[in-house]
């Protein structure tokens, strides 16, 4: 695909700035990680939020969908949900005398899957197909999803009660972690004085739609990477494989996915180029759940110094 010329990417940063103070409204001072969460969707993958309850994650995955003009479900993932109340099923009807395909939640352009790590491992591996190949196969056929689509997952820290770790391969499905953590001090004196954000959310006005939406996807994808850019992004890859520092490094999907992350994240500043920079900023998201550290420090603070290990281009 030829990189669109800077003239079709002019709306853009306006448009993309709209779209992040929209989100901001509800989601009090976490600019960084609205623009991350935004550059995700941009780059079409799919978003993890991790995080102890109560901090935002599921208003964040509202206030996207409703900003971006797109359709949501919310599921609320527990240890006795089935596949086939995800995917859907054939169901007899008894007028017709036959059997018809009553599609899922996971039909939809925004599924949130609230609280992933509560429902059993077959049922969070029933989203894998959807998550990778856009599509479902369910009683012997395969259906598609939406163009736009993606999943939002929120789960809760491992050491809390009743919790099923997601396996490595479905880690790797998605694009980005993200925590939100605790708000600042004038963040939460905000949000005690100022009223329900959800009654924020209702006001809100989509900004955009889903046909706005891939055509950014597009613009980002096309955005013109240096061969010293790749070049850059394969010795920091080699880097976590060689240093010492995880079990394993990072695999070319994950490779992929950083230089997708870095295009939509440029595409955010209005520039039709990536620059280091991108890579660096959306490294910790699209890569530390992907790595296992082989101390007791943590893959974000590893991650720092693979960069300091890599030369700049």
């Amino acid at each position: 695909m030829n990189a669109p010329q800077t003239s079709e990417l002019l709306p853009a940063p306006r448009q993309l700035a709209d779209i992040q103070a929209a989100i901001g409204e509800c989601l009090l001072d976490k600019p960084r990680e609205i623009r991350l969460a935004l550059a995700c969707i941009l780059a079409g993958g799919h978003l993890l939020i991790e995080d102890l309850p109560g901090l935002g994650k599921t208003l964040l995955a509202q206030s996207i969908a409703r900003t971006l003009g797109l359709d949501f479900t919310r599921v609320q993932f527990t240890s006795d949900l089935l596949p086939g109340d995800l995917l859907g099923g054939a169901v007899f009807e008894r007028d017709s005398g036959s059997f018809r395909f009553h599609p899922g939640p996971v039909f939809t352009e925004v599924l949130l899957a609230d609280e992933i790590n509560r429902a059993s491992p077959k049922t969070q591996s029933a989203l894998l197909e959807a998550m990778e190949e856009r599509q479902v196969s369910v009683d012997g056929h395969t259906r598609a999803l939406p163009a736009a689509f993606f999943v939002i997952a929120t789960q809760n820290p491992f050491d809390q009660q009743g919790v099923f770790p997601l396996p490595e391969a479905q880690l790797d499905r998605f694009l980005m972690r993200l925590s939100l953590g605790y708000p600042s001090a004038a963040a939460e004196r905000a949000l005690l004085t100022g009223g329900d954000r959800r009654a924020v959310l209702a006001a809100q006005a989509p900004r955009v739609d889903a046909e706005a939406v891939c055509a950014l996807q597009r613009a980002a994808g096309g955005l013109k990477v240096s061969p010293a850019l790749i070049a850059y992004v394969c010795a920091l890859l080699e880097e976590t494989r060689s240093a010492g520092l995880f079990r394993h490094g990072l695999s070319p999907r994950a490779g992929q996915a950083l230089v997708a992350a870095a295009r939509a994240w440029a595409l955010i500043d209005g520039r039709d180029y990536v620059v280091p920079s991108d890579v660096q900023a959306v490294l910790p998201a699209v890569a530390a759940h992907r790595l296992q550290p082989l101390g007791t420090e943590p893959a974000t603070a590893l991650l720092e110094r693979v960069v300091a290990g890599v030369a700049l281009p």
